[in-house]
């Protein structure tokens, strides 16, 4: 089969790139012909058809001046250079299927409007909320919100929930009427939500109900080498910015007193901020190693008595949960979004509110008290791995997928 993977960023950045990368060579391992669409950037991997992205545009913030922000606004609506460069690629790569993920803002729904125009069947994974929330996130002012799930799209624009800024609400607001008015994301033949949290939302937000398809994405356990000695430190993996709730992780350590350690890897704009609180609530114990390469990563959590993901929003399926269990290390997580679908407390890890450091810091303590308990917990993180997140496993759930596109493109 010809895949065409589509995404506006092709390099490691976040888990939606990482997913993509990974599935790519998956594919490409079993037979199958890959190529990728995207928009330009220095840190692209080397990848054909490149002369046809559209060049590289930062959305977050919007451009600045007047012309600026009105061309940024344009580009989130439709993007026509976007559209021509994957027409190009279509015409040239010919592909059985196209595989969508992030397209929102830098390439726009344009491209869905070439795909169907070539006859292209599509099936797009839902790595946000992006649909059913103008602001991806389902956060208002840093708390979790579901506004616009049953209520209507003036809420972005009354409650400023992009960033407390009334004209970047109201960009994302109109974007998104204008997309559903008139039905740019009709193309797509199949959506896969990785957690029944997110199939759930778009369910009640009446997005495309009919074609949503629940997968977890996949973590190669047998390609890992499992934990094997207990103890360690606390180790949190991620973007370093509010909803992911790295400062109660800080303050649950600096909780614990004593030797307990939080090993904090990743980058973002609430670095000096989180090292501040470090050196206030827990002195010496908290590191921050900055954003290190997936075998690094790997090691990091190895060494963990436990994975920390103390987040504050709804969290999808992440992949740092995921990759814990393969190296088998159990997991502390709060019990939001996907995230209660994957860890089960006292088994696999354990379950915790959101923005509660003692609650936190209790159950870390008892894993850190007791490293042999941490130690079998991973082990039953890293079975379930192997048998629920396999890529064998995933790759037979997506070609069921990926036939549904097929057979809905083109029905007899």
């Amino acid at each position: 089969m010809r895949i065409l993977h589509v995404n506006k960023f092709l390099y490691r950045r976040g888990g939606a790139e990482t997913y993509m990368l990974d599935l790519a060579d998956l594919q490409e391992a079993r037979g199958d012909q890959v190529a990728f669409f995207s928009m330009r950037h220095p840190d692209n991997v080397e990848t054909r058809f490149a002369e046809h992205f559209p060049r590289y545009v930062e959305m977050n913030p919007l451009p600045r001046g007047p012309i600026g922000k009105l061309r940024g606004a344009g580009r989130m609506l439709w993007s026509r250079s976007a559209r021509r460069g994957i027409a190009q690629v279509i015409e040239e790569f010919r592909p059985d299927l196209a595989h969508l993920h992030n397209i929102y803002h830098q390439l726009s729904p344009s491209v869905l409007a070439a795909l169907k125009a070539a006859g292209v069947p599509i099936v797009m994974t839902l790595h946000d909320y992006k649909l059913a929330c103008p602001s991806y996130s389902f956060l208002d002012k840093g708390k979790p919100c579901t506004a616009c799930v049953g209520g209507s799209l003036r809420e972005p624009v009354r409650r400023r929930c992009k960033g407390g800024s009334l004209s970047a609400s109201m960009a994302v607001a109109v974007e998104t009427w204008i997309h559903r008015r008139f039905d740019a994301y009709g193309p797509v033949h199949r959506f896969i939500c990785p957690s029944k949290f997110m199939a759930g939302q778009l369910t009640e937000a009446r997005i495309f109900p009919d074609r949503l398809r629940v997968l977890d994405h996949f973590a190669d356990s047998l390609g890992m080498e499992p934990k094997s000695e207990p103890g360690g430190p606390l180790v949190c993996v991620g973007r370093l910015s509010p909803e992911k709730g790295i400062d109660v992780a800080i303050r649950a350590v600096g909780m614990l007193r004593g030797k307990a350690q939080l090993v904090i890897a990743g980058d973002g704009p609430e670095w000096v901020a989180l090292e501040r609180l470090a050196d206030e609530v827990a002195p010496g114990r908290v590191h921050f190693t900055g954003k290190l390469d997936r075998v690094r990563v790997l090691e990091l959590i190895r060494s963990a008595t436990a994975l920390v993901v103390p987040s504050r929003w709804y969290e999808n399926q992440p992949m740092t949960i995921l990759e814990a269990f393969a190296c088998g290390v159990p997991v502390i997580g709060t019990a939001m979004g996907g995230i209660p679908e994957l860890v089960v407390d006292g088994a696999t890890g354990r379950l915790v509110p959101p923005d509660d450091p003692l609650m936190l810091s209790s159950a870390a303590l008892a894993l850190l008290r007791n490293p042999d308990a941490s130690l079998a917990m991973g082990k039953a993180g890293r079975e379930v791995a192997v048998r629920r997140f396999s890529p064998e496993g995933h790759l037979n759930g997506l070609r069921e997928i990926y036939g549904e596109a097929i057979k809905a493109a083109h029905p007899t």
